[in-house]
């Protein structure tokens, strides 16, 4: 699968666009990861277990992104975007979507 946040892929003509193409994964901290976190936020730093969780999640997101296109028969998710949004305290969805499309 061709995954391009550009609208246009090199040498490729799209022939159909078949939909949006989408994939989410809602995350919360834990309790070990928050008591690094917290001494961490003392002496400074990168938060490598957040950083991780984001990593992750990310990856999570756009596999089922992935998943979504190829039920539609997709060759390719053209305009690819990632966001994130706090569903509650100590929770986040990340979300992936693009343009499922077909090409020549």
């Amino acid at each position: 699968m061709i995954i391009s946040t550009s609208d246009t892929v090199p040498n490729k003509e799209v022939t159909e666009i078949l939909g949006i193409a989408r994939g989410s994964t809602v995350r919360s901290r834990n309790i070990g990861r928050d008591i690094f976190a917290g001494l961490k936020n003392i002496v400074g730093g990168e938060i490598e277990e957040y950083t991780q969780l984001q990593a992750q999640s990310r990856e999570q997101a756009m596999q089922r992104m992935v998943r979504d296109a190829e039920r539609m028969g997709a060759d390719a998710i053209l305009n690819m975007r990632l966001t994130t949004s706090m569903v509650m305290q100590g929770a986040s969805e990340i979300l992936a979507y693009g343009t499922a499309v077909k090409l020549s």
